[in-house]
């Protein structure tokens, strides 16, 4: 027969039962606690997993536990166009302590997570955009988008497209999106192209005989270190004309470099977000290099040791292991689409 031993149970002002110290669960491993004839209601706690845990008339379920997950989400970049112009950097969110986010945006808010190792999160890593060959006739491609849950952000605008930073273009610069992303510049008219926008600035607009440069990255400490991300492209000079028209260097953080001599584009750095370069006219016929392809995305999530550990399977995912930063762990996304738990 059981039996409860009290020396005093009183009523407290909203007239809830309360007690003078903690309240002790009885504990017990998995199997224990699968041993025993359980009603709805019960509670126990389960040394193997080291959680509270009530029984729901079926199932053993683990008491929910939201923590804070700070992230910093960023597209694939633009590929560059087929006519000189850069792309555009991915769309850049961040909420990790008081980083900005991209295209002059706040700090996000962070994201509360379940810790009950069935909430199922989904990631993806957006790849960079193919970048535009003018002798094949292609265009150059936006990046795709990255995700954190529903966490956001979108690819960045190939060379004069829009997206989460806009290209480059030889008359007006593709819109960024909103708190992800700057436009391009403006560019001069024909074969006179502006830089691609980035994560931190908008790109160059076009300025005596020299292509506007990419506009730059954003930093961020969440991994530990300062690291710069989402640069624009910049955008191909030309030699067909006189006096030589100058390529632009894209953006820091990754934007790729235009070529002046009718070589392609370098292309985005990869995991940065950054935007191709593009591709330089030579005088020998009106040649135009290939548009370089965008760099792709990455998604870095970072929370506190103590409160949740991360899923070790992750189907789809390229990730380099959990690390530890002081008293946080964290861990970086580089490729593949698929879903990630917390327990």
């Amino acid at each position: 027969m059981s039996e409860l031993k009290t020396n005093k149970i009183s009523t407290n002002d909203q007239n809830n039962v309360a007690i003078d110290n903690a309240l002790g669960l009885k504990s017990y491993d998995t199997a224990g606690r699968d041993a025993l004839t359980s009603v709805a209601g019960d509670m126990i706690y389960n040394t193997t997993d080291s959680k509270p845990q009530f029984y729901d008339g079926s199932a053993w379920n683990n008491f929910s536990s939201a923590f804070s997950v700070q992230y910093l989400v960023i597209a694939g970049g633009g590929g560059a166009g087929s006519a000189q112009t850069g792309g555009g950097a991915g769309g850049y969110r961040n909420s990790y302590a008081i980083e900005t986010s991209g295209g002059g945006g706040s700090t996000e808010d962070v994201s509360l997570i379940q810790a009950d190792n069935t909430t199922l999160y989904t990631i993806s890593v957006g790849a960079g955009g193919t970048g535009g060959s003018y002798s094949a006739g292609t265009s150059g491609t936006n990046g795709d988008n990255s995700i954190f849950g529903s966490i956001i952000s979108s690819g960045g605008g190939a060379g004069g497209a829009s997206g989460g930073s806009g290209g480059a273009s030889n008359g007006t610069g593709g819109a960024g999106t909103a708190n992800q992303g700057f436009a391009g510049g403006n560019g001069g008219g024909s074969y006179k192209p502006s830089g691609a926008g980035g994560a931190g600035a908008a790109g160059g607009n076009w300025s005596g005989n020299t292509a506007g440069a990419g506009g730059n990255g954003l930093a961020s400490s969440i991994t530990g270190s300062s690291v710069t991300r989402a640069g624009g492209g910049g955008s191909g000079g030309s030699s067909y004309w006189s006096p030589t028209r100058l390529q632009s260097s894209g953006g820091s953080g990754g934007g790729g470099n235009g070529s002046g001599t009718g070589t392609a584009g370098v292309a985005g750095t990869v995991n940065t977000g950054g935007g191709g370069g593009g591709g330089g006219l030579n005088a020998d016929g009106g040649s135009i290099g290939a548009g370089g392809a965008g760099g792709s995305g990455v998604v870095i999530l970072r929370w506190a040791t103590s409160d949740a550990t991360i899923g070790a399977t992750r189907t789809g995912l390229t990730d380099g292991g959990v690390q530890t930063d002081g008293t946080d762990s964290y861990i970086v996304f580089t490729a593949g689409t698929g879903t990630v738990s917390f327990a």
